[in-house]
Formats: C-alpha cells, sequence, structure tokens
C-alpha cells in the first residue's frame, strides 16, 4: 500500500512539476511571428495618376495647368543624359555620370536584379505603417492627410487629400498656414479664387465645391527653411472648423547595399567578416583563429589589439589593427567594427573555439530572409551548458527626475520558419549583425574594461535583435586545477579586468546611464 503511495505521489509531483513547466514555456514563448521579406507592391505617381486623370466626379471641371509650379514637383522620373547628349547641348554646365555604363552589358541586367532585391529588403527593415499615407475622412468637414506626408528639403510636393464636404451655400472657402514653407498651385480650376500663392498662407474660395475640392488635388507645399529633419504643421480651416497636419521634411534615408552575386548555398567567404578585440591573452587568440580555419578558412578576421607589446598575428585573411596601450573594450570594438566591408560581421571574443556546431550560415540564412538586424548564438562552456542570454528591455516614462529602464530574462515570440530562434532585446556576446547597423549605434568608448547590455541600451529602438540557440560557440576554459600554473599574460589579465578599482568599471556605467541615457533607476527581474 505504501508503495502505491509512493508512486502515485511521484507520479503526481511529475505531473505538477511538467504543468509548471509548460505553462512556463508558453509564457516564455508567447506565438510564433512571420518576419520574412514579402513582397512589395509597386507605387503609382500621385502627379499622373490623380491630377491628369482625376476622378468621374472632377472628370467635367476644367483648369489651366501652371507649368513653372509643376516643373518643380517631385516625381518618381529623374533622368540621366549620357555624355553623347552632355556633348550635344553645349549651354549645359551640367556634369552627369551615368552609373549603369560603369558595368558591362553581360553583367548588369545581374547587378540590376540584386540592387533592386536588396533595396526592397532595405524598405522593409526601414520603413512603417506609420510612414503610410492616410487621410482623415471630412466629419469635421475638412478631409486632410493625417500622415505620410513628406517632402525633401526646400523641395516642392502636391499635398494629397485635402477636400472639403459642407452644405450647399453661397460661398465655400478654405485657408491654409504654414510655418516652414509656402503654398502654391499646379494648375488653375475654373470658376475658383486663389489668394496667397507663392505665400505662407493660401486662400481658396469657390461658389461651388466640387470645383473648390479640384483645385485642392493641385495644391502645393514648398519648403523653404532648411532644415534636414524636422516637420510643418499646416492649419487647415473653414469657417468654424480646423484641422491640424504635419508634412515631414528630411531628405530620404540613402541606402547601403552590398553586391553579393548569388550561388547555391552562402559564400560565407564574401558575405561574413569576423571581428574580436584582444588584450593580453594572445594564446587563447591564436587558439581561436585556428579553430576558424578549420571551417572556414577564407573568411576575414578582423583584430584590435590594445595590448602594450603587441604581437603580429600572421596569416591569410587576417588583418591586425594596433590601438594605444589600455585603449579600451568598447574602442576597441569600434575600430574592428570601422573596417569591415562585407554585408555582415559576426562579433566573437578572443577565447571563443568554433565547433561542428558553429554554422555560420544559419545566422546568414535568418538575416537574408527576414527583417532582423542581428542575430546572436549560444556560447558553450567546458559544461553541455549554453549560455544564450536573452532579455527584453523597455523605458519607462519618469518626468523630470528621468527615466526607468527595465530588464527581464526572455523573449517577444518565436520566428517562423526558423526553429530554435527567437526576438529579443538583448543577446550574448557572440552574434552576427548587419555591418551598417552596428557602425550606426556604435560603441561607447568610455567603457574600457566590462560592458555588453550598454550597447544595446544604446540600440533599443534602432536594432531588431534575435537568437538562435542551435547555432552554438565554445567557450575555452576558465577553470583552473590547484595544479595548473596560470601564465603571466592571464595573470595580468584578470588584474586588469577584474581587480584594479576604477571609475571604468561599474561605477562609470551607472554615471553613464544616468546622465548620457537619462535613466534615474534600472529594474532587473
Amino acid at each position: 500500500m505504501r508503495r502505491v503511495k509512493r508512486i502515485c505521489c511521484t507520479l503526481t509531483l511529475i505531473l505538477i512539476l511538467t504543468t509548471l513547466f509548460l505553462v512556463y514555456k508558453h509564457l516564455q514563448s508567447g506565438h510564433v511571428v512571420n518576419i520574412k521579406y514579402k513582397t512589395q507592391s509597386t507605387s503609382h505617381n500621385l502627379l499622373e495618376y490623380v491630377l491628369w486623370k482625376p476622378v468621374e466626379q472632377y472628370a467635367h471641371i476644367s483648369y489651366k495647368r501652371k507649368e513653372a509650379i509643376v516643373r518643380q514637383l517631385a516625381r518618381n522620373d529623374c533622368q540621366c543624359e549620357t555624355k553623347e547628349a552632355l556633348f550635344n547641348n553645349l549651354i549645359s554646365r551640367d556634369s552627369v555620370t551615368n552609373l549603369e555604363l560603369v558595368f558591362n552589358a553581360a553583367e548588369r541586367q545581374k547587378v540590376k536584379q540584386r540592387r533592386e532585391k536588396e533595396y526592397q529588403h532595405f524598405l522593409q527593415r526601414t520603413k512603417s505603417s506609420a510612414d503610410a499615407l492616410l487621410i482623415a475622412k471630412a466629419n469635421s468637414p475638412l478631409e486632410y492627410p493625417i500622415q505620410g506626408v513628406e517632402v525633401r528639403p526646400m523641395k516642392t510636393i502636391l499635398i494629397p487629400g485635402l477636400r472639403l464636404q459642407a452644405k450647399s451655400q453661397e460661398l465655400f472657402e478654405v485657408n491654409l498656414t504654414a510655418n516652414l514653407g509656402t503654398f502654391d498651385v499646379a494648375a488653375e480650376v475654373d470658376g475658383v479664387k486663389i489668394t496667397g500663392e507663392g505665400e505662407m498662407h493660401l486662400s481658396v474660395s469657390s461658389s461651388q465645391m466640387d470645383n473648390l475640392n479640384r483645385q485642392l488635388q493641385f495644391v502645393t507645399y514648398s519648403n523653404t527653411i532648411f532644415n534636414p529633419n524636422t516637420a510643418d504643421t499646416v492649419l487647415f480651416k473653414t469657417d468654424e472648423h480646423q484641422a491640424a497636419f504635419t508634412i515631414k521634411i528630411r531628405h530620404p534615408t540613402v541606402p547601403k547595399l552590398y553586391n553579393v552575386e548569388s550561388q547555391s548555398g552562402y559564400n560565407i567567404s564574401a558575405l561574413v567578416t569576423i571581428a574580436t578585440k584582444t588584450f593580453l591573452r594572445y594564446d587563447k587568440l591564436r587558439e581561436m583563429i585556428s579553430s576558424v580555419r578549420k571551417y572556414y578558412p577564407n573568411v576575414t578576421i578582423v583584430i584590435a589589439d590594445d595590448n602594450d607589446k603587441p604581437q603580429k598575428i600572421e596569416g591569410e585573411f587576417i588583418e591586425q589593427y594596433f590601438m594605444p596601450f589600455k585603449k579600451g573594450w568598447f574602442a576597441g570594438r569600434n575600430l574592428a567594427v570601422s573596417q569591415v566591408q562585407t554585408k555582415y560581421l559576426l562579433w566573437v571574443d578572443d577565447d571563443f573555439i568554433f565547433a561542428t556546431d558553429t554554422k555560420l550560415e544559419k545566422m546568414v540564412d535568418i538575416l537574408e530572409k527576414t527583417t532582423l538586424d542581428m542575430v546572436g548564438g549560444s556560447v558553450r562552456e567546458v559544461t553541455t551548458y549554453s549560455a544564450t542570454y536573452l532579455h527584453k528591455l523597455s523605458v519607462e516614462p519618469g518626468g523630470k527626475e528621468g527615466d526607468c529602464l527595465k530588464i527581464h530574462k526572455g523573449y517577444y515570440h518565436e520566428v517562423e520558419g526558423f526553429p530554435n530562434c527567437v526576438v529579443t532585446d538583448a543577446i550574448i556576446n557572440f552574434f552576427m549583425a548587419r555591418t551598417e547597423k552596428m557602425q550606426q549605434v556604435g560603441f561607447d568608448p568610455h567603457i574600457a574594461r566590462q560592458g555588453h547590455l550598454e550597447f544595446f541600451i544604446d540600440g533599443l529602438g534602432l536594432l531588431h535583435v534575435g537568437s538562435c540557440s542551435d547555432v552554438k560557440v565554445d567557450h575555452a576554459s576558465k577553470i583552473t586545477m590547484p595544479w595548473t600554473k596560470k601564465s603571466e599574460s592571464d595573470k595580468m589579465y584578470q588584474q586588469f579586468r577584474y581587480f584594479q578599482p576604477s571609475e571604468e568599471d561599474g561605477s562609470l556605467s551607472n554615471k553613464l546611464f544616468y546622465f548620457k541615457n537619462r535613466f534615474k533607476c534600472i529594474r532587473s527581474s
């Protein structure tokens, strides 16, 4: 009887533990999300499809184009003259270089196709629904764009979506007011009176509402006060009603695309550069390089080195850059990252060791097919335990005293199509990333000895981060047996990193969090 009770108790305990584990995994995993690239639809030219080909309601209304204004409008048809045409036009002082011609005819089409694919991926990583044009319908009775209107500095655009829906009356009138630009019209509609052309205030009136609305389709905005990243607030009024909308003023984000030829599988040496920082551990660095060469003999390795007595690391595909003594951990990372020329970089510590499951192809695959900017792996110690260091970061507003940084262990969701991969905010110190994103965020060079989370805090909102636990790298053993004698370099390394009291350690990080990041506290869970 006692044996039966023990068996029942054991089974019950196992059932409870299993249930708790499944609940925990469910809470951790959330749901699976598809973050793969999607096919982009082709956008139309607003000038052609809205203005000169109006909807049937306005087709009968005549207008007269203002060619001087039309020529100022942003269109998707900039032209590049050939050199032959340029010589024929002796009056022109423009110098035009047709960039397509730098490629020979045989490779030109393939290059264009690769560039278009990379560009569409770039757009999906940098654009969001917040950039889409949305029109507020005329409930007020004004209709106007509530988001998605953008002009380049000192350029001219049509303002889309302006309309009036009002009850019958003798005269319909609307007014537009700006602060950083002027209004005009690309065409003049019959039966409409316009005042304020070329000024910050424009008034449009007509006895016929359809004619007024047709005229509003031709209203332009020209930025006149240069600021490469700001917005103008436009007031739109009629009678007792008023609305406001913004026009973003900014240069387009210039893409940084990498021209890598397509082939079956991934050419890791053409796509990836390995970057590392070393200090006082040449023995471990050489061991790391040896393990890399076993699996990736032609991948370039970039080394930032701030040793007092530097040693030249010999070998092909190795770039070693020397720095002042003790220049620091994050300064070295900046140097190494700045020298990477490939699309992706793999960051490794100088005491990591590649193994059979250090599959860089898996990391490249997820970065090539999703909008992730970086993906981490797991670091395996001497035991079978592998660490992934998954953390979610959030900033809560805290008023005049500063904000609160919250750090939670875990991740947001799994990645559809990539088993063992999840999305989070901070990952372990073994990751592959888009080179231009790493260079954009950078590493704070004040952090000289110990630092990791600081980079991800600086990159919060800029980096889309993932982690795949099935890509593993080994960590050189930190276990020291009583009979094992430490090398002089190991002793010096331990002394410099851990035992010298200095503001270069944790207290400096907290001071940077307080002042640079404007945090008043950090809460971890």
